[in-house]
């Protein structure tokens, strides 16, 4: 068992004018990221792509295990599989499996089964949470590792990841056709790998529109005790 190691915290103090510059600086950007659904085919910088996820992978997680995986899906035979198996599954939510509560839910939205964003986006990161670690026991047996708090810590490194994308200036949408098993298996993950969320990523399309829906205010959210 690794022990307890302790070195120095790497922290700058800013000034107080900073701090809320800064702070109101990344709210304001913040409130500008949108759901987007009409991406353009134009291509992303892998490079960018790459230190989004870093910055992910960077998040606090349950017992350091760490248990995400980020799928990045270029390739547009497997952007097509995908796409036609997502709307295989929204077509019969939408018509067979949603209530009509939760469609009322989504009309705001402007919702339906067909999701072309997910071959017209140039990018798709695919995000599966690793339920257990794998490694190989005496013997060459297979040994599972326990991972903790795994669904809180794979959601805090995708909100990392969407802010990183949305600070580096791409658009995002966060998609979760339901259910997600086909995921696994087209991008060939191993067995202790569950599909967590489906991001396409890049520019939105000329002329992109969004839903005009409110946003609740700060006072709605915050309580100060």
């Amino acid at each position: 068992m690794d022990r307890y190691r302790p070195i120095p915290l790497e922290f700058v103090r800013l000034p107080a004018d900073q701090q809320a510059r800064r702070a109101a600086e990344f709210a304001a950007w913040m409130r500008r990221r949108r759901s987007v659904r009409q991406f353009s085919s134009e291509p992303v910088p892998a490079g960018v792509i790459d230190q989004a996820i870093a910055a992910a992978a960077s998040a606090p997680s349950g017992a350091n295990r760490q248990p995400w995986t980020f799928v990045v899906v270029r390739d547009p035979a497997v952007k097509r599989r995908i796409r036609e198996a997502a709307e295989a599954e929204e077509r019969e939510s939408y018509e067979r499996r949603m209530p009509d509560d939760w469609l009322e839910a989504l009309a705001p939205l402007g919702t339906d089964w067909h999701k072309p964003f997910l071959d017209v986006a140039p990018v798709l990161i695919v995000v599966f949470r690793q339920d257990y670690g794998l490694a190989t026991g005496p013997g060459g047996r297979e040994r599972h590792i326990k991972h903790y708090y795994v669904m809180e810590s794979v959601g805090i490194a995708v909100g990392v990841l969407l802010a990183a994308l949305h600070w580096a200036g791409l658009a995002t949408l966060t998609h979760t056709p339901s259910p997600m098993g086909f995921l696994a298996e087209i991008l060939n993950r191993p067995k202790n790998e569950k599909p967590y969320l489906l991001i396409p990523v890049g520019y939105p399309a000329p002329g992109a529109v969004v839903p005009d829906i409110p946003r609740k205010t700060l006072a709605e959210v915050r309580i100060t005790v």
